[in-house]
């Protein structure tokens, strides 16, 4: 049984597709559909009831996500925020008073910003520069991160940062939630949006970068899993596989819009005295881009329901990565062929395509590019740690190495 905010979303879904074309020209955040989100109960759907929320599934967002990808990929984008990722991992690894605190900006409409990306530190996380140095009770930001997604928009934000212990030794990786309303003015010293990109698509979010200028931050807002500090990015970075599900779920939802349309299309566009859905080269297109589309939501919900090892709350980082990886391309893919059946008028904004085919686009690159997400990918089936090291392979010690005579 699909969860009733599926139906929630179905219903929406024609207001945020009449709008989609106003966020995008005007590059403006879609606050009208937030709060439509917010009074039907999908922004923190995933927050478990305790602390207000539904406490639905990843496969039950997922399901949501796709009805609402079809309409306008910048209020999915919202919706994956607002339940995966930031917030999913201070739901699994948060104290009570920070899951209390968090909860009802989220279901009061806020998009939380996960803050991991730097000028010099994208696809290799692990190489961040931001600290957090102990200082009595409270921990000194300082650094910059980058493609932040909802910069300056998000109150809650979940920044990665080098722990410090007051000796300037070096604890880890760990995350500190930070309060910043930007549109209130309530914003922490020393907490800069020092700007924002001009993307091909997704115009109406927000890419920015922020500076953070010896932040104040009270130990309290220090997010530790159960495995600590040490060890503990790792926990927190299991959070972005449902981040990624959300991400591949977007791409799919759109390539379905798109599917949606070319029907339409060829039902309706007549040339050579005879519907286009009777020519067999396109008949066969459309049935290529059903079957792709198809294949994708199948990955997808697999991977919405997997867990990873050791009881992790969070899917399994294989099939998160090989279903947002098929999924992104497919994507494209489809969606460039609905564009190419509508002709000219495809390529122009008469067609909600060519936008869509804009916004598609990111999605073989944010969240892991398609690349990162092949080696990943490949280390498991190989079952080596990727090579992205300066000690290059390390290899599994169930894993023998030949070595050529």
């Amino acid at each position: 049984m699909t969860h009733p905010l599926v139906d929630v979303a179905k219903e929406l879904a024609p207001s945020f597709e009449r709008r989609a074309a106003h966020w995008d020209t005007t590059r403006s955040y879609c606050w009208q559909n937030v709060k439509e989100l917010t009074d039907a109960g999908i922004m923190g759907m995933s927050i478990p009831q305790e602390f207000g929320g539904r406490g639905a599934n990843f496969l039950d967002v997922s399901m949501v996500v796709e009805e609402i990808a079809k309409a306008c990929t910048l209020t999915a984008r919202v919706v994956v925020e607002a339940n995966m990722g930031g917030i999913s991992a201070v739901m699994a690894h948060g104290t009570n008073a920070q899951k209390a605190f968090c909860a009802p900006y989220v279901l009061a409409g806020d998009k939380p910003a996960i803050c991991i990306t730097e000028p010099d530190a994208g696809s290799a996380a692990t190489e961040m520069r931001t600290t957090a140095r102990k200082s009595g009770a409270s921990y000194i930001l300082n650094g910059t991160k980058h493609w932040i997604t909802g910069g300056g928009v998000s109150k809650l934000h979940l920044v990665f940062a080098r722990v410090l212990d007051e000796a300037g030794t070096d604890l880890g990786i760990g995350g500190f939630i930070v309060f910043a309303d930007h549109v209130a003015g309530d914003v922490p010293d020393g907490f800069h949006v020092m700007g924002r990109e001009r993307t091909m698509g997704l115009c109406g979010m927000p890419e920015a970068e922020l500076c953070f200028e010896d932040v104040e931050v009270d130990e309290k807002w220090l997010l530790v899993p159960p495995s600590g500090l040490r060890r503990g990015f790792a926990d927190l970075m299991s959070a972005y596989n449902s981040q990624r599900v959300g991400a591949g779920t977007i791409a799919m939802g759109v390539a379905a819009g798109a599917l949606g349309h070319a029907q339409r299309y060829l039902l309706e566009r007549e040339q050579f005295g005879r519907p286009l859905a009777e020519f067999q080269g396109l008949q066969w297109m459309l049935a290529d881009m059903d079957t792709q589309v198809h294949a994708a939501r199948l990955m997808l919900y697999d991977a919405a329901r997997s867990r990873g090892p050791d009881g992790s709350l969070f899917p399994d980082m294989t099939a998160a990565a090989r279903a947002k990886l098929f999924a992104s391309e497919m994507a494209i893919k489809v969606v460039s062929d609905a564009l190419q059946m509508f002709g000219a008028r495809g390529y122009s904004d008469r067609e909600p395509l060519e936008r869509m085919y804009r916004d598609v686009r990111m999605f073989t690159i944010g969240g892991g590019t398609a690349q990162i997400l092949r080696t990943q990918i490949a280390g498991n089936v190989l079952g080596i740690k990727t090579p992205q090291t300066r000690g290059g392979y390390v290899q599994s010690p169930s894993v023998p190495r030949f070595v050529a005579e």
